[in-house]
């Protein structure tokens, strides 16, 4: 985008009434997913595909009548939640049925095979209805750019109603690359509506040209992948506290009680996938993102030399950016070299990303540096 001195206030309008839509519209979502996650079943999973359940049929139908009287398949719960099938003793050749309902790396949870119809529809609903915000979500973002000709991130309200985006955005990512994670849209939107909810009460600025400094292009290099990583990494921080969550739901049942962590109901928690499946996606998404972060930090350094002539000065921003930086470098260095899991992996992954929040937040609210002078 070229710079320009007039703002459009026809244009920046347009942008705020785009992103109050999209609010509207994830709220919306917001209470379809509630309704999946309430009348929805404990994710019990039939069969393993389809393909599997059409075999099933065949060879039963194959088989003589009396011996396909003696068909069971019995979807069993065991005491985390997840779900088995068994079958008992087929006479006849060829007849053959599952064994197993699910593999090591199959999910259940909303979404899953298994679920009640009409808690699918509203979680078909909820996913149109956040494909729907994000699209409203981003013309409000693109329309705020448009109103003053240039990268619609300059200050904390710009950067937080992308960052919301970029949250609901990997999401839908992971959702599209056939990944059964319709479990992770109830707290992505919220979490997006949060974000917005404080941009458009507390951080908002009227749409204005930026200082010399930030007229460059690493505007659009540094602060977008900073946008996507942080909405990679809060996508990771669910999946984290998920799996804390699960795995205390675990525990207790293996002891004998009926409740889930802080209280909360036992079904909720079985309706989850396991606890190796959030585990597992955590880690995924932070090695995959970390990359990207220190490639942000490289950028912001050159970025930094440009506008300032030195490549670092650990101003508060620089200096809470390596912090971040050395905090998810430990907690993949634990996961690939000491093998770490589970728990004492979790509570790391937590503290990097409490980290991130506090790069965001506090020292751009908190903390004076050369960074503020782009201001609230």
């Amino acid at each position: 985008m070229q710079l320009a001195s007039a703002v459009d206030p026809q244009l920046a309008d347009l942008s705020n009434k785009l992103i109050y839509s999209a609010m509207v519209v994830y709220t919306l979502a917001m209470f379809a997913h509630m309704i999946e996650w309430t009348f929805g079943s404990r994710g019990a999973v039939a069969v393993r595909s389809k393909e599997q359940s059409v075999t099933l049929a065949e060879t039963v139908a194959a088989a003589d009548a009396k011996a396909a009287k003696k068909v069971t398949v019995t979807v069993a719960a065991a005491g985390g939640g997840t779900t088995t099938l068994t079958r008992t003793a087929v006479a006849g050749e060829g007849a053959t049925v599952v064994t197993s309902g699910r593999g090591a790396d199959e999910e259940d949870g909303p979404g899953a095979a298994g679920t009640n119809e009409r808690a699918d529809l509203a979680g078909r609903i909820a996913v149109s209805l956040t494909v729907l915000g994000a699209a409203l979500h981003a013309g409000g973002i693109v329309f705020r750019g448009l109103s003053v000709s240039r990268w619609p991130w300059g200050n904390m309200y710009e950067f937080s109603c992308a960052f919301a985006f970029a949250m609901t955005a990997a999401y839908l990512v992971l959702l599209a690359s056939k990944k059964n994670v319709r479990w992770l849209g109830l707290p992505v939107v919220l979490a997006g509506l949060l974000t917005l909810g404080i941009a458009t009460t507390v951080l908002y600025t009227d749409s204005e040209q930026l200082v010399p400094a930030l007229h460059s292009p690493w505007l659009a290099i540094h602060v977008s992948t900073a946008i996507f990583c942080g909405g990679a990494f809060y996508a990771a921080f669910i999946a984290t506290l998920l799996y804390l969550g699960k795995d205390s739901f675990d525990k207790r049942i293996a002891a004998g009680l009926t409740t889930g962590p802080l209280g909360t109901s036992a079904s909720i928690w079985r309706r989850l996938p396991a606890a190796s499946t959030f585990d597992k996606l955590s880690y995924r998404i932070n090695a995959l993102v970390f990359p990207l972060w220190t490639f942000t930090i490289i950028a912001g350094a050159i970025w930094a030399e440009a506008a300032w002539g030195k490549y670092w000065e650990w101003d508060p921003k620089e200096t809470w950016s390596f912090i971040t930086w050395v905090a998810y470098a430990c907690y993949l260095h634990a996961r690939a070299t000491a093998g770490w899991k589970g728990r004492k992996a979790a509570y790391l992954a937590l503290a990097a990303f409490a980290c991130w929040l506090f790069n965001y937040y506090g020292v751009n609210i908190f903390v004076t540096g050369k960074h503020s002078y782009a201001g609230i």
